[in-house]
């Protein structure tokens, strides 16, 4: 019997069309991608609720005091004797713990307050300053001085807070203070520390706007130093420019397109774009992605698990008329962390697709990461990245080490501790991402920086001659120099977190010269003032094709 031609080809046209429509199916999923996990520790003794990295290239971990023993004991026989405490009054476990990056060590620490869903930030010293809590800590300040000897423990300071700070967030601001905004049942915001003419607390009204009645939804407010010397806040689903020196409001911002809430405890993040041309009319876009639809919470707390957002806003705050610009990302998320990269792009990580904040109020852990790459075209911008095998939901944290992984641990959506029985038990292992970046392939194009020195003191607006090798020739046009500020990470925001690009900025290229064979020197101007980038450490990278060299610390004064 001969075949009828029509046949074939109508038989081979559908063949086609479902392949089409097999590949389409399959982006709309988004594959993963690149990127590597690594497990560090399988029980670092506690769930890593707050993270810091520090200039010593340690990292400050701590949970809550109140919910009984955790699973590391304090040293030397150590006990907390706290009549205060609501769960244990005598603990002989630790809450808090130093990490040491460089061994893939766990240190216990001594935190003698509860410093449950607190906040805090790097100082100009590049101690950590941590401010608030919960109970006895409350309105109590601790201070962690880092060093290399082990020695280093939580310093406490009791009632030195106007205001209880529970949910808050903190700003380091230009002149080495920080600022201290919101909380729960706190429509206001004070600094720390304290000077004369500037040591009350002040009455914020665009908190108590922007406050859901039993819901909130405008806790640890996504808070920015914009490049004018305002704050950038938003809380819920809107935002205003803030001179915090003459407690004015300067700006109010249009609501973010639907009207959907983005803070605590719909729980999206935020963060502000790497800035550029330091030296001329610098541009800031803040970025905020994910988050829960209105009524989630309530919705949730009745066994309802409303899908999260997919929708980020993207808005340029300098702008004369400024507007939000809407995308869609690949997964939705609720309870993400986003994590600028020493390249530029943006990674997005943790969290779940149903849900919102609370206790076994998320679902659906979204196990893939996103890369965002913000100068790439609308459309094009989300990259996913491969999955990992561990849940990490409510409480959950995620930074930037000096080698360009990124350092992901906790989860602990129970009140306490629980392990088993349970859809996601406490996770106390610690992890680390690494982008695609850190391909053992790249490593040819892998800048080395030779000087300055790590830890160099540099001034603003002075220039800074960097040596770096690279294994043969390079494009000197495409080699960047960028320094980032190492953030306070906790509950989907991390506080103060800032990139600088230092060079192959709109108006000035890179100027890098040959020293010899696989050797070059790239000199940068530092950002020219404080408000473009505040007093304290911060790491720089040399970054050749979006592959950043490691970074060396640098203190800023």
């Amino acid at each position: 019997m001969a075949t009828n031609p029509t046949y074939m080809i109508l038989h081979h046209f559908l063949v086609v069309l479902l392949l089409l429509l097999q590949q389409h199916s399959i982006l709309t999923q988004a594959p993963p991608g690149g990127g590597k996990w690594n497990l560090l520790l399988s029980n670092i003794g506690v769930s890593a609720m707050h993270m810091q990295l520090l200039n010593t290239d340690r990292v400050v971990i701590f949970d809550r005091t109140d919910f009984g023993p955790s699973n590391i004991s304090l040293p030397n026989n150590q006990c907390r004797d706290n009549p205060k405490d609501l769960t244990l009054k005598h603990d002989c476990t630790a809450h808090s713990v130093e990490y040491d990056v460089a061994s893939n060590s766990i240190r216990p620490l001594n935190v003698f307050t509860d410093v449950w869903c607190s906040s805090g930030a790097a100082m100009p010293d590049g101690s950590l300053m941590q401010t608030g809590g919960f109970n006895d800590g409350d309105n109590n300040v601790r201070v962690y001085k880092p060093c290399n000897d082990n020695s280093c423990d939580w310093q406490e300071f009791d009632s030195v807070l106007k205001q209880n700070r529970w949910y808050a967030t903190n700003h380091i601001l230009p002149d080495g203070r920080q600022i201290i905004v919101g909380g729960r049942g706190q429509f206001t915001y004070e600094f720390y520390p304290k000077k004369t003419g500037a040591d009350q607390s002040y009455n914020l009204p665009f908190l108590s706007q922007t406050n859901d009645p039993r819901i909130e939804n405008n806790l640890y407010p996504f808070v920015f130093l914009n490049v004018d010397g305002n704050l950038f806040i938003f809380a819920n689903n809107r935002a205003i420019l803030f001179d915090y020196v003459n407690g004015a409001v300067v700006r109010n911002y249009p609501t973010i397109p639907g009207g959907d809430p983005r803070s605590y405890p719909s729980s999206g993040s935020a963060v502000l774009l790497p800035l550029r041309d330091l030296q001329g009319a610098t541009t800031a876009e803040v970025l905020v992605c994910g988050g829960a639809p209105k009524g989630s919470f309530t919705r949730a707390n009745n066994g309802n698990f409303v899908g999260a957002l997919s929708t980020c806003g993207r808005i340029q705050i300098t702008d004369p008329n400024p507007q939000w610009v809407m995308e869609t990302m690949p997964l939705a998320r609720v309870m993400g962390d986003m994590v600028l990269l020493p390249n530029g792009n943006v990674l997005i990580i943790n969290g779940a697709s149903m849900g919102t904040a609370g206790w076994d109020l998320g679902r659906t852990p979204v196990l893939t990461p996103l890369i965002y790459r913000p100068n790439n075209p609308v459309g094009l911008r989300f990259e996913a990245q491969n999955s990992s095998s561990i849940p990490r939901m409510y409480h959950s944290t995620a930074i930037l080490l000096r080698d360009g992984r990124i350092l992901v641990s906790g989860s602990n959506p129970h009140a306490y501790y629980n392990f088993t029985g349970v859809l996601f038990p406490t996770d106390l292992t610690m992890e680390t991402f690494s982008p695609d970046y850190l391909d053992p392939r790249l490593a040819r194009v892998r800048p080395k920086v030779v000087s300055p020195t790590s830890h160099s003191q540099i001034g603003y607006g002075q220039q800074l001659v960097i040596n770096f090798n690279a294994q043969g020739r390079i494009n000197r046009g495409l080699i960047t120099v960028t320094m980032v500020a190492p953030p306070f990470t906790t509950h989907s925001f991390s506080m103060n977190q800032r990139l600088l690009v230092l060079t192959g900025t709109n108006h000035i290229r890179a100027n890098v010269t040959s020293l010899r064979t696989s050797s070059y020197q790239v000199r940068v101007v530092t950002p020219s003032s404080n408000i473009l980038a505040p007093p304290g450490y911060y790491l720089l990278f040399v970054v050749y094709r979006e592959v950043p060299s490691q970074g060396i610390w640098v203190q800023i004064k």
